[in-house]
């Protein structure tokens, strides 16, 4: 796996459903734009628990606390959390590129970017926290299609892998959970549970 392919990541821009997914997203209020941010936090997590397993760097513990802290907010809202100890916690788990030559801390730095979104999202610092979350998580398989192929890829060819068509099918399926006036938060955890893999097809047995 070559740098010149790590540095890819990002540079492939799609149109149409991508922005409209983004668009609704962006359309959703607070809570369920949380909701939508935990689900999608929770099928990243396990890129970030492997990359601390193998660099042995990071708080895997720490970060499966902190989506756990999401998801009992979103049950109780009156839950509380103290989001500046916590965005301090997560800064100093956050692995810096620079310092690592697999690319393992792509992903890695993809899910503390999204987590940390979401945790100012709640404390009302960052209000499309939410879009930052969605395409974070589109953005890594994105750059994990280029990263495995040995040939440059078309927009196309990225928008039709398996991969990528059952991220934006999922992100559909949040969307339209979170969309619901009655989200079953528990029930939206489960279903992102029962897929076994991470946004990137890490399987959680791994």
């Amino acid at each position: 796996m070559t740098n010149e392919s790590m540095k890819q990541k990002g540079k492939v821009e799609f149109s149409g459903e991508k922005l409209s997914t983004f668009q609704q997203v962006r359309d959703l209020s607070k809570k369920p734009a949380v909701a939508f941010s935990a689900a999608l936090l929770q099928r990243m997590l396990p890129n970030y628990e492997l990359f601390c397993d193998v660099s042995e760097f990071g708080d895997k513990e720490l970060a499966a606390k902190l989506v756990e802290l999401i998801w009992e907010w979103l049950n109780a809202s009156k839950a509380k959390i103290n989001f500046a100890v916590q965005l301090e916690k997560l800064e100093e788990v956050t692995p810096d590129i620079e310092n690592f030559d697999n690319f393992g801390v792509y992903p890695a730095l993809d899910f503390c970017m999204a987590l940390t979104a979401t945790l100012q999202l709640m404390s009302d610092e960052e209000p499309n926290g939410a879009v930052m979350v969605a395409k974070l998580s589109q953005g890594g398989v994105e750059a994990y299609l280029l990263a495995l192929s040995e040939a440059d890829l078309s927009n196309e060819e990225i928008k039709q892998d398996p991969l990528m068509q059952f991220e934006i099918e999922t992100q559909l399926e949040v969307l339209a959970m979170c969309k619901n006036k009655s989200i079953d938060f528990k029930s939206l955890r489960r279903e992102m549970k029962a897929q076994e893999m991470s946004n990137i097809g890490l399987s959680l047995g791994e």
